[in-house]
């Protein structure tokens, strides 16, 4: 099919490739598909269906786990990759190939700066010095929109936001201008503005550089904006493929058309009603001293939050909204004394003091969190069981048989098997990991759930049902939650009030409707229309 609509020779092409791990059935049963040179292929399916590991099969990056067994081939510019030797993948690997993984946590060194992690790159390829390289590592940040970038090119990752460490990634696999890219849910990070630029720039490379490539996502909306063709995996089988506007127009299998239709288009959020207050900010502040010379004097700050009013009422969702470093989850970390805050701050009528390490354990079992990325915030070294009830143990809550009976309850709650208390996190897919990680939250019984990117790292299908589960659970417990998220489209079917920021200010506050449908502020139009294309 694919020959026929595109004359172009192929660059990357599997050829009734399987993958299995030790003696296990395979994970990925005899594909077949190719990538034309000069043209962007998306790689779409569900958590499990076999996109990551047939990708990291072109580079043999899973070599390294046990028992391996590849069949079939992967060729690659005319060679047979899975023949190659070490040196030989060696000049491929970053030069020819470059990868972008979807955790930038997981592949950025946190030891080392980010120019040092980049110009890294180009001394091994180019053999340039990290000064010859700044100039392009400069340009190269600036593309991928990142901002202020002379002055943080000595920072560390944990000095940016999600989206801007996924930037930073994007620069660091494009600025020796490989052949073929591979990227594995680039835009996962991304808030809506961002996405957009960051889909403008790889059409801008794909032609300017003729680069091909091959992209993993499971957000369809931007495959239909970027990609020539689609190929469709469902349990680690090509189901179906074509060019982007046959699959999209005319799907012919079940699974496919199931993928385009996992949309969340009505209205899940609860009608206006009085409530109780649950949380009032009130000039609200963070503010980051930015230090220099050798005595180190405070020169100015970094208003991470600056002066903000916000208000979250009891059994509600409020939305936080706003690019990537507007302060989002600096203000969520804050609410629960991860970082120093300055300003009024009431939690159930009582006021938290930033310095009162007593007020925040009270405030930490009535409010947790859900973090962006459920493998980061699971330890690998523990149980689901130990990891489901340290809450219950570091706030000495119950004996050891009542905190069982909450850790089978929280499972249950979450559609989870009561029976996975004996695994680890390693053994369940992206979706479960997040249950999981939801699971662990709800066994304190709190008030208030902060839900920073909770479905961003998840396929449409798993977000529509996990997003409906939250809904049933705060119908259920009557919780409040502040959903922070770049995803608008979930964010309008969820949330009843919205509070939008821009650089560490609220530039604009109201209802649903009132957002989506009469937004007053430039900047909120702009998220509104980046979002919704």
């Amino acid at each position: 099919m694919n020959d026929i609509l595109n004359p172009k020779q192929p660059i990357l092409e599997f050829k009734n490739f399987s993958l299995a791990f030790s003696n296990q059935p395979p994970v990925v049963n005899e594909i077949n598909f190719s990538i034309k040179t000069g043209t962007i292929t998306a790689l779409v399916g569900e958590s499990g269906s076999g996109k990551s590991v047939s990708a990291m099969s072109v580079l043999r990056l899973l070599e390294n786990a046990n028992n391996v067994d590849y069949k079939g081939e992967i060729f690659f510019d005319n060679k047979n990759v899975l023949r190659l030797n070490n040196n030989q993948l060696r000049i491929i690997r970053g030069n020819d190939i470059a990868f972008i993984f979807q955790e930038p946590m997981m592949s950025l060194n946190p030891l080392h700066r980010i120019e040092k992690q980049i110009a890294e790159t180009l001394t091994i390829h180019q053999g340039l010095t990290i000064n010859q390289s700044r100039p392009k590592i400069i340009e190269w940040l600036k593309k991928v929109g990142l901002r202020n970038v002379e002055q943080r090119l000595k920072d560390f990752p944990h000095q940016f936001s999600g989206g801007e460490q996924q930037r930073i990634m994007i620069a660091m696999a494009l600025i020796n201008e490989p052949k073929l890219l591979i990227a594995d849910e680039p835009t996962t990070a991304l808030d809506v503005t961002i996405q957009a630029q960051i889909i403008d720039l790889l059409k801008h490379l794909q032609k300017t550089l003729n680069l091909s490539i091959l992209f993993i996502t499971h957000d369809l909306s931007v495959v239909r904006q970027l990609a020539d063709n689609v190929v469709v995996l469902q349990q680690g089988k090509v189901v179906e493929q074509g060019t982007t506007d046959q699959i999209f127009e005319h799907p012919q299998m079940a699974y496919t058309q199931q993928l385009i239709n996992a949309k969340i288009t009505d209205s899940i959020f609860s009608e206006s009603q009085e409530k109780d207050m649950l949380i009032k900010c009130k000039n609200f502040n963070v503010w980051y001293p930015i230090k220099t010379g050798i005595l180190q004097r405070v020169k100015t700050f970094n208003k991470a939050i600056n002066n903000i009013q916000i208000e979250i009422k009891q059994n509600s969702s409020v939305a936080i909204i706003g690019e990537s470093g507007s302060g989002k989850s600096t203000f969520a970390r804050a609410l629960v004394g991860l970082c120093d805050f300055h300003g009024s701050y009431q939690f159930l009528d009582k006021k938290i003091d930033n310095k009162n390490t007593k007020h925040f354990a009270a405030v930490r079992k009535d409010m947790q969190m859900m973090f962006q990325d459920p493998f980061g915030s699971l330890s690998p070294r523990m149980l689901i069981g130990d990891i489901i009830a340290e809450g219950l143990l570091i706030h000495n809550i119950g004996d050891k048989h009542s905190r069982i009976k909450k850790v089978r309850q929280a499972l249950i709650d979450v559609q989870l098997e009561p029976d996975i208390v004996g695994r680890y996190p390693h053994e369940f897919s992206g979706g479960q990991r997040q249950r999981i990680a939801l699971a662990r939250a709800l066994v304190m019984q709190p008030k208030c759930l902060i839900l920073d990117e909770p479905t961003s790292a998840l396929d449409k299908t798993i977000e529509k049902e996990v997003i409906l589960l939250l809904k049933k659970l705060q119908l259920k417990y009557k919780l409040s939650y502040i959903f922070i998220s770049h995803d608008l489209s979930v964010v309008k079917a969820f949330c009843e009030t919205i509070y939008v920021l821009q650089q560490g200010k609220v530039v604009e506050s109201g209802s649903n409707e009132q957002i989506f449908k009469q937004p007053k502020h430039q900047y909120t139009q702009t998220l509104i229309k980046a979002a919704f294309l």
